[in-house]
Order: structure tokens, then sequence, then C-alpha cells
């Protein structure tokens, strides 16, 4: 009997984490809510989610020493998903109503207000999956659920081989933004996948079966 994939998600004060460790289980995980630093290297996966203003987030993940952990797992190869403002903090920037606010850094850009006039973009938008997505494997015609105002509208990391190329996922409101990025062991979504519905289980269970 093959043994369930265990996926911390990283209990730092955000406010999504009950649905997200729910959508988790349905997918096929085994997950536990937690900070702890052992939990969160030892598991197989880990979630980092992420609700409201970029700078709470980041000022929630020092707290905890989650910039640390997170930097840690990649380095090992070890599989991170962000989700919402826990992708948009792994990037070097983030600035909001003026504040720049400094994020993880693991991705080159800075997170910037849509440009459109319709604030926050809430809704079932469509995306634009990258060939070969892991993600959206079987989704590709899928709408999933937003509820923002910010994302990184460029992406400025160029890999050379033998390193895979990052597979990117847009998706438009006033502009193009990223949708979704899955470069190596770290891979983030800008909906939210636990509000999505089947679509979002099942893009949950691709990123689990990935390290499965």
């Amino acid at each position: 009997m093959s043994r369930t994939p265990s996926v911390a998600v990283l209990d730092y004060g955000s406010g999504n984490v009950h649905s997200a460790a729910k959508a988790l289980e349905r997918a096929g995980a085994d997950v536990r809510l937690t900070a702890d630093r052992r939990a969160v290297m030892e598991a197989d996966g880990l979630l980092v989610p992420g609700v409201g203003a970029f700078a709470a987030v980041m000022d929630g993940l020092r707290a905890v020493r989650g910039d640390e952990l997170i930097d840690r797992r990649l380095a090992g190869g070890r599989p991170v998903l962000g989700i919402c403002v826990g992708m948009q903090v792994m990037f070097e920037h983030g600035v909001e109503r003026g504040v720049d606010t400094e994020g993880l850094g693991e991705w080159p850009g800075t997170v910037r207000e849509l440009p459109s006039d319709v604030l926050p973009h809430m809704g079932w938008n469509t995306v634009e999956p990258d060939e070969g997505s892991v993600l959206f494997a079987g989704l590709e015609h899928e709408r999933f659920y937003f509820v923002h105002s910010y994302a990184a509208q460029d992406w400025h990391l160029d890999v050379m081989p033998p390193f895979p190329k990052p597979r990117l996922t847009w998706a438009e409101h006033g502009g193009r933004f990223l949708a979704a990025v899955e470069n190596g062991p770290l891979s983030a979504t800008q909906f939210h996948p636990e509000k999505s519905s089947d679509a979002g289980i099942r893009l949950l269970a691709n990123w689990i079966g990935s390290f499965a």
C-alpha cells in the first residue's frame, strides 16, 4: 500500500489556511498546519497561503522564520507551492499604495497594481497555461477563482540549460498578468485553488502527484 504524501501548510497567521488544508486533503494529501521547523522541512510538500497585504504577509512569514524555511526547502529541491499573496511574496518586491516592500526574492521582479478600472479582480477567469504545464494537465480550458488587485505582470528570469525552462501561465484583467509559475521545486498560483471548485482540487492533485 502506497504512503499518502504529506503536505505542511505554513501557519503564520494567514486567513485562508483551513480552506487550503481541506482542499489539499480532498486532493489526496496528509495535511498538517504548522510552523514547526522540523515538520515543515520533512513534509513532502509545503504550501504557503497568503491573503491581504503584501507587507503584512511578509511580516507574518518572518515572524515564524518562514522566509528561511522556504529558502532551505528550495535549496534542497523540496516542493513549495505559493497561493495568492503567497505567490506574490516570491518576487523581489511588492508595491502597494506607494509602499515598496521587500519580498522573498526567489524570483526577480516587482508585484504592482493591475492596470484596470475595476479592482479588485474578483471572480472566475480563464487562464493560458504554458505548454507542458504539470499543474494544468487536463485543466487547460478550466476557469479559476481570483481575488486580488496586485500581480506580477512580467517575467525576468532567464534559465539556462540544463535547468528546465519555467512554465508561465497568464491571465488578463486590464492587462496580462502571471496567473501561475512552475519553476523547478517552486510553483505558485495567483488564483485560489481551494476556492476553484473541482478544477482547483485537480490542480492541487496534479501538484501533489508531481512529488508523491
